[in-house]
């Protein structure tokens, strides 16, 4: 199919690389990517993916636009505070491309739907911030095959990585397990440079558009510190013994990998019992959340107030968070504080 006279002066600068040309900008015409997301990394890879030309983005995210999201999450602005992300983005999306079709899923990603998010496009983008969500796109793809790209960024650092199934190592290669909850920093704890998710959703984005235009990846694991100004390519081995991409078993796909979550009667409280119990320093967390709250410490419980909420942390990692009887927004509140 002939580039459009249009087409060819929008994405001009894209069609006189050598890497792409006329036939690389009419596969990204024809690309589907889905990502998961809207935070700072999604809105970043959303808006590259958008400008570059690919045909259809589907934009998921269970959250809405918060004051503090500005700081990083390129497409938003005041005016969208309170609005659905996954909405305010594709909104912003059709303005920047018309030609580009955006579907917002307002949506909480779990083993119910998401290999129904997922069926049917090209590569998977991940703009997450917790590592359940990660294991379960993992399984979906791999047992779809589809190619995903894991992006991470907390504090002045990052970390992304192509998975192409069947060639690359799977994240499970990389990480078997769900770390211990509490244990690996959020945005939330320990803060976020607004460059570093910038630099990871770059390569996250190139990695799509390589994939798409039918270039090879490579088995490297990327990460970085930007405020060091240290990078770092890892060539990356898939693992025998993996349980996902080679033993073939999508635990996060079954409801028995999920957290319980459950709506205290007679209370305004919700209580998450994460589907991976295990030790928690408590002492360490409570030296990440002082500085957001209002924090009491005791031998096997801890308790931080932030705003309206109160968050009342056992030693195995549950947690019952009072102010709200909303499981999403009590989620939304673990993710943030405690982590996966």
């Amino acid at each position: 199919m002939a580039l459009t006279v249009e087409t060819k002066d929008r994405y001009s600068r894209q069609i006189v690389l050598e890497q792409i040309g006329k036939a690389g900008q009419e596969r990204l015409r024809k690309g589907r990517a889905v990502i998961v997301g809207c935070g700072a990394l999604g809105c970043a890879i959303a808006n590259s993916l958008a400008r570059a030309g690919v045909g259809e983005l589907r934009v998921i995210d269970r959250d809405v636009v918060e004051l503090n999201n500005l700081q990083r999450q390129q497409l938003f602005d005041e005016a969208d505070i309170g609005r659905p992300k996954a909405t305010a983005i594709a909104e912003k999306l059709a303005k920047i491309n018309s030609n580009v079709r955006a579907v917002p899923f307002v949506v909480d990603v779990n083993h119910t739907n998401a290999e129904d998010l997922i069926i049917g496009c090209d590569i998977v983008l991940d703009g997450t911030d917790n590592m359940e969500t990660r294991f379960l796109v993992n399984d979906a793809c791999v047992k779809h095959g589809i190619p995903w790209v894991y992006g991470g960024a907390v504090g002045t650092s990052g970390t992304a990585m192509a998975i192409i199934p069947g060639k690359t190592p799977c994240f499970r290669c990389i990480v078997p397990e769900i770390p211990v909850a509490g244990k690996l920093p959020t945005c939330d704890t320990v803060g976020v440079l607004n460059t570093a998710p910038a630099m990871v959703a770059a390569i996250q984005s190139t990695s799509a558009i390589k994939l798409l235009t039918g270039a090879v990846l490579d088995s490297v694991i990327f990460t970085f510190d930007v405020w060091e100004h240290s990078f770092s390519t890892v060539k990356i081995s898939r693992r025998a013994e993996c349980i996902c991409c080679a033993k073939g078993k999508f635990e996060f796909l079954s409801s028995e990998r999920k957290d319980i979550v459950t709506q205290l009667c007679g209370s305004n409280a919700v209580q998450i019992t994460p589907a991976r119990l295990g030790k928690i320093s408590l002492a360490e967390l409570a030296g990440r959340l002082r500085e957001l709250g209002d924090v009491k410490l005791g031998d096997i419980v801890l308790t931080f107030k932030v705003d309206m909420y109160e968050l009342t942390i056992f030693t195995d990692a549950r947690v019952i968070i009072s102010g709200t009887s909303d499981e999403k927004v009590a989620k939304s509140l673990y993710a943030k504080y405690i982590g996966s």
